[in-house]
Order: structure tokens, then C-alpha cells, then sequence
């Protein structure tokens, strides 16, 4: 008899016990759970958020290359805009077929070393077609006059680096010592009223490049 009550005693007790264990661990399971999804939540939002702003403040900040002209440049290699990035400004101008005849008459100048070696300039790069409209025998002369063609290539080269902005309505000492001066908004710039940027800021490791499609003559 004593037997028999001690086990429907212990069977009570076990029958009272086990719900209460049951639910302590399933509530201990459903808030471990929902703490691990909480944090896992949270650091997948900041994560997203973080991944957005950065990516928003990378192509606020970035600056494109523009106008007609830009389309002539190729799109990979050394001569493309990627390309150019990495190298010196003559070297990267070397690489774009469009300014051939500019990294001749540079070569002719001696001026390679000097442009390389420059820190935070301003290049406007007239185009094979800017030269062409150059008469063939003056062009030659001037190609074979080291102290004129020098005289005529550093006046297209600013001492600082210049942004799109700065040449809404500008006047700049150039290295051959005389002022340039430029002008217009968006996407539409001249060089001393006449030279047309054809394709604007285009990034050298050394210098911002913006070319031009009539060569600029220095007034002295």
C-alpha cells in the first residue's frame, strides 16, 4: 500500500514538474531566439545603411569626365579614362590616340619630364584636329623651334589643378608666365574665347585635363 501511494506520488509530482520545465525551456528558446534574430536584424541594418551611405558618398563626390569629345577616348587600357588615372599627365596623354600630335611637339620640347614631374596642374590638351588647323609649313617651323613650341606648349598649362567650376568665368597664370583666361557653366567651356573644351576633367595622377579643340597662342 505504501508502495503504490509513494509511486502515485512521484508520478504527480512528475506530471506537474514537466510542463513547467517544458515551458521554462521553451520560452528560454523562443527569447534566445529572438535576441539572436534582434541583433542579427539590427547588424544587418547597419550594415545596409552603412553600405548605402558609402555608396552615395562615393558618387556624390565623384566627378565625371564630360562633353563630345569624351567619346573618341577608348574605353580600356592606358589611353582610357581609368587608364590615364594611374599615369603622370604625359605618359597618360601618350596613351590617347586623339593627342598624338600634342605628345610629339611635348617629345620635340623636351617637355616630358617636366610635366611628369609636376604636381597639381592643369593641362589643356589641344586635339590632332586643333593642330591640323594650324597651316602644315607654320606648324612645321614651330615644331622645329624648340624655344617657340616650348614657349607655346607651357602656356597651355595652369600651376594648380582646376575644377569644372573654375572655369566659369576665370583668368590663370600659366607656366609660360602669361594669363589664360575661361569661361561658361555646365558642360560648355572656351579658352580665351575661341578654344572649345571638347572633353573636360579628365584625371592624371598629377593633373586635371581638359581638351581643346584650337591650340591657344600665349599674346607675347
Amino acid at each position: 500500500m505504501n508502495i503504490r501511494f509513494r509511486r502515485t506520488a512521484l508520478a504527480v509530482a512528475a506530471a506537474a514538474v514537466l510542463p513547467l520545465a517544458l515551458s521554462a525551456c521553451s520560452d528560454s528558446g523562443k527569447d534566445s531566439a529572438s535576441s539572436d534574430n534582434g541583433k542579427s536584424s539590427t547588424a544587418a541594418s547597419d550594415t545596409a545603411t552603412d553600405s548605402a551611405t558609402t555608396g552615395s558618398g562615393d558618387m556624390a563626390g565623384a566627378e565625371q569626365p564630360f562633353g563630345p569629345g569624351c567619346a573618341t577616348v577608348p574605353k580600356n587600357g592606358a589611353g582610357s579614362f581609368n587608364g590615364m588615372a594611374k599615369d603622370p599627365v604625359a605618359t597618360a596623354a601618350s596613351n590617347n590616340p586623339a593627342l598624338s600630335t600634342l605628345v610629339t611637339a611635348v617629345k620635340k620640347a623636351g617637355l616630358v619630364d617636366t610635366l611628369n614631374s609636376a604636381q597639381n596642374i592643369t593641362v589643356f590638351a589641344p586635339t590632332n584636329d586643333a593642330f591640323a588647323k594650324i597651316p602644315k609649313a607654320t606648324l612645321d617651323k614651330v615644331l622645329a623651334d624648340k624655344a617657340q613650341l616650348t614657349k607655346i606648349l607651357t602656356y597651355h598649362v595652369v600651376g594648380q589643378k582646376l575644377a569644372p567650376k573654375d572655369l566659369e568665368s576665370g583668368s590663370y597664370a600659366t607656366l609660360e608666365k602669361s594669363k589664360l583666361a575661361t569661361a561658361g557653366s555646365g558642360e560648355s567651356y572656351t579658352v580665351n574665347d575661341a578654344s572649345k573644351v571638347v572633353c573636360g576633367n579628365v584625371r592624371t595622377a598629377n593633373a586635371n585635363v581638359y581638351i581643346v579643340d584650337t591650340v591657344l597662342m600665349p599674346k607675347s
